[in-house]
């Protein structure tokens, strides 16, 4: 079973290395990202908690027959003998070598990956969090095609991020390397259809599969998120904009009535709109544990995700619907190639320059109207 299905577990999910909710102790997590016959994908990378994600997946994974699940990984930060930068993270390879060396290294990094996850390939190795080199040097994208050429993996692909944005630098990378790239990952969901949708047209037209995170939006359609002054200092939702629960739970009342309709948890019902978006073959949302005694069980969430249908089952108009109500255009300040960058060149943002500009118009996009927030 080489092809992700049509959903899938994340090691982000159970509060252990990314900062929602409750952290989840060794054994629960484990069988919360243990594959079964309902969800057989699995999504890693190697730097969440340097390392231990890849173990705790590769104990989910002991005993079970390697054509049962799909395993999806991620390399790109190296945190073998650097330091973290506080909430920056580790430093993409890119930064720290010459580019005769990123083959090395990537190599190296994903037969470690491997080795931790207890496996001899990924079904999918994507490309994490790149810098502005990582999308636009050949010489990432032909060693990238190289571990796929040596076995270490079936299929390769871009996995932009943490943060929203990124939308021309991931159509640039298909318009460059499109015939290499098979996957990518993106934020997208019913109430942050931007600035995600934008470049679904180019995955189509480059036949990348897209597998959508950030499938709760927060958590929020879970229906268990706590009030924001109940989530605890260190949770990574606290950097959303203020007054964004109840600006969602508004609207997630607004949506619940085409829920129902199907016998869909809000959940489900994220799942299924963005499932039925061009180029989306996979959807990982996060699973929380919140606090207090009104809070569903990850052990709940994940059966609603194992329930989700993989087939369609909203109709045009209520996709439509549902992208009117959750219409989020121009509402956050967006990381990547920018309009409006200032400063010197991030990690994580860069200015924009006149090449991919022009990508976007062949695409309709025009950056100081499409990617701005307003």
């Amino acid at each position: 079973m080489s092809a992700p299905g049509h959903t899938a577990l994340g090691a982000w999910s159970g509060g252990r290395y990314m900062h929602f909710g409750e952290p989840l102790d060794d054994d629960r997590f484990v069988r919360l990202l243990r594959p079964d016959a309902a969800i057989h994908t699995v999504v890693t990378a190697d730097v969440y908690g340097a390392g231990e994600a890849d173990l705790a997946v590769g104990r989910a994974l002991a005993g079970l027959p390697r054509e049962s699940f799909s395993l999806v990984g991620a390399i790109g930060h190296d945190f073998y003998g650097t330091q973290r930068d506080g909430a920056k993270g580790f430093p993409r390879f890119t930064a720290l070598r010459a580019p005769g060396e990123y083959a090395g290294y990537l190599r190296q990094a994903a037969e470690r990956s491997l080795e931790r996850c207890g496996v001899g390939h990924f079904d999918v190795l994507l490309l994490h969090n790149p810098d502005r080199v990582g999308y636009t040097s050949p010489v990432v994208w032909e060693a990238m095609a190289g571990l796929r050429e040596a076995g270490l993996c079936n299929a390769i692909g871009v996995a932009p991020g943490p943060a929203n944005g990124f939308t021309l630098d991931i159509i640039g990378c298909l318009e460059r390397f499109g015939d290499l790239i098979d996957w990518a990952m993106l934020i997208l969901n019913p109430l942050e259809p931007w600035p995600g949708r934008l470049a679904l047209p180019a995955c189509e037209r480059h036949g990348v599969q897209v597998l959508a995170r950030v499938v709760d939006y927060g958590g929020l359609f879970h229906d268990d998120v706590p009030d924001e002054g109940m989530l605890t200092e260190g949770d990574h939702r606290r950097y959303r904009p203020a007054g964004w629960v109840e600006a969602g739970r508004a609207r997630l009342d607004e949506l619940r009535p085409i829920a129902d309709r199907h016998g869909l948890t809000m959940l489900q019902l994220s799942c299924a709109w963005t499932l039925a978006q061009p180029a989306v073959a996979c959807v990982a949302p996060t699973l929380i544990q919140e606090a207090g005694p009104s809070a569903k069980t990850v052990e709940a969430k994940r059966g609603e995700l194992a329930a989700v249908p993989s087939e369609a089952v909203l109709s045009q108009a209520e996709l439509e619907t549902i992208a009117r109500i959750g219409d989020n255009t121009g509402c956050m300040k967006l990381k990547g190639a920018s309009p409006v960058h200032e400063g010197e060149e991030r990690p994580d943002a860069w200015p924009l320059d006149d090449e991919l500009r022009e990508v976007g118009r062949r695409f309709g996009i025009e950056a100081e109207r499409d990617l701005v927030s307003t």
